[in-house]
């Protein structure tokens, strides 16, 4: 059963939308553009891990905190900035209702980033919160 009563070519409307900002973003573009090379490939990706959240398909299989951890240019307060583009993009695409309840999914998977990436563990292994 679906989480949200979104189209797939409405997550896919947003994926292409979002990520023609992050491009064009000051702060974000040049961290993206140094991991992906393949721009309708990751594009894809992501609409895979959207259609997971959001509908509940079984189609995506990447470890999104496994990524952010091993990028190296990826700080948790990019996650805000994050955050904030997607927001503008939501509201820009999509209904004000069907926005607001994805942009509170997506705040809770942002949050959920940033703590991984705030931990880190001493030599004896033992995490450091932030």
């Amino acid at each position: 059963m679906a989480r949200l009563p979104v189209s797939e070519a409405q997550i896919a409307q947003v994926v292409s939308r979002f990520y023609a900002s992050v491009r064009a973003h000051e702060e974000l573009g040049p961290i993206f553009a140094t991991h992906i090379v393949d721009w309708p490939a990751h594009e894809e990706k992501i609409v895979r891990f959207w259609r997971n959240a959001l509908l509940r398909e079984r189609i995506y299989d990447g470890n999104p905190m496994q990524v952010h951890r091993a990028a190296g240019n990826v700080r948790p307060e990019h996650f805000e900035i994050w955050l904030s583009v997607f927001d503008e993009t939501l509201n820009a695409v999509l209904p004000s209702d069907l926005a607001q309840v994805w942009s509170a999914i997506a705040h809770n998977i942002g949050r959920a980033l940033r703590y991984g990436l705030e931990r880190r563990a001493t030599p004896d292994g033992v995490p450091v919160l932030g």
